[in-house]
């Protein structure tokens, strides 16, 4: 069996939890569900099912230390920071080098920071079977969430036929990947019960994962061939910082797996989650009898299913409203329905338009 590695990406903005989630301390660096930063939970969930030393973690250069702060655990080698986010198709290409420094033919996957999952032990005994696919044939690996309802918020992955069974386990083949539909198709999806939520969860070995890139996206393979070469002459900092700037922003959706006809997709046996957005934190906290969602220094009279989050010191208060959220932080307080929360990232959109405000990013 060759090497196994874990990758985590953590370079996104999690602009839906502003205004806690800022450019430079973003969700995946937040206790949002639990006591720790989401990417300490990520890297503790995967260790001891690969030595710390084979997990690695892509960030950008602005979270860099506060990634470093959040894993103190892992060896400064471990960590690479792109100069700007340019999406995951090149955060895979990066992984790969990544892992093919330390061994050419292994296998590895590609994890998010900031997803919730319960029961460490299934969800290790998933990446098993996973990793054992991806070992036994030239494929990529994805895992799949079966809904629990018709979401809208999530793309979908078409299962086919059953591909093999892996540790007693059902790997089917994968028809298609489809984006994230409207709610008439979503509950057709739902109905057939062969559509998985996709969670950008993979799995694959690096001699397949170079080769799909070779043939769907020549132009990031012939990028990397050109970054493996800068790296052993310059280190990667200043490899990634002559090359960054050019590279075209493309999701691994995209580039690699809608492309691809060698797909598998594995159902997880896990409880998963990807709080999305503020009202997600409601199903981890206690509410009181109104269903209100108190965190902080925080009250509501005569209103109800409010979630109201406020910094130390501040006391946040709601009379007479129901289904809002409110968070207050020392320099920014949002204020929105809990059914438009989705629109945050146009409001920070508009915050970046404007050279004074983008302070608050």
């Amino acid at each position: 069996m060759s090497d196994r590695f874990v990758v985590i990406m953590a370079g996104g903005c999690g602009e839906r939890f502003w205004p806690q989630s800022r450019q430079a301390k973003p969700k995946h660096l937040l206790p949002i569900v639990g006591e720790k930063p989401m990417l300490a939970q990520t890297v503790e969930r995967v260790t001891g099912f690969v030595p710390r030393e084979n997990i690695f973690v892509i960030t950008t250069q602005t979270q860099l230390a506060g990634v470093h702060a959040a894993c103190p655990e892992l060896s400064v080698e471990n960590f690479v920071a792109e100069p700007m986010g340019r999406d995951t198709a090149m955060a895979t290409g990066l992984a790969t080098l990544l892992v093919k420094e330390r061994s050419p033919q292994a296998t590895f996957a590609m994890l998010p920071s900031d997803h919730v999952i319960h029961n460490v032990t299934n969800y290790q005994r998933l990446l098993d079977t996973a990793f054992s696919a991806a070992e036994s044939s030239d494929v990529l690996v994805t895992i799949g969430i079966k809904p629990s309802e018709p979401a809208t918020g999530f793309g979908y992955i078409h299962r086919g036929s059953v591909w093999k069974h892996i540790a007693g386990t059902e790997v089917f083949t994968v028809q298609r990947f489809v984006e994230k539909p409207d709610r008439a198709i979503a509950e057709k999806y739902f109905e057939t019960g062969e559509y998985y939520w996709n969670a950008g969860m993979f799995v694959w070995r690096v001699p397949v994962v170079e080769a799909g890139l070779k043939r769907h996206f020549p132009e990031l393979h012939a990028t990397l061939i050109g970054l493996e070469a800068n790296v052993k002459k310059e280190g990667w900092g200043k490899a990634l910082a002559k090359l960054y700037p050019s590279l075209k922003k493309i999701s691994v959706d995209y580039a690699l797996m809608e492309k691809s006809t060698n797909v598998v997709v594995l159902p997880a046996t896990c409880y998963w989650d990807d709080v999305g957005a503020w009202p997600a934190i409601a199903n981890y906290f206690s509410a009181d009898e109104a269903g209100n969602v108190l965190r902080g220094l925080a009250m509501v009279e005569s209103g109800a299913n409010n979630i109201v989050v406020s910094s130390a010191g501040h006391l946040a208060a709601i009379v007479g409203a129901n289904g809002l959220v409110v968070v207050h932080t020392p320099d920014a307080t949002l204020v929105c329905p809990k059914d438009k929360a989705q629109e945050i990232k146009k409001l920070l959109r508009r915050l970046g338009e404007h050279e004074e405000l983008k302070k608050f990013l």
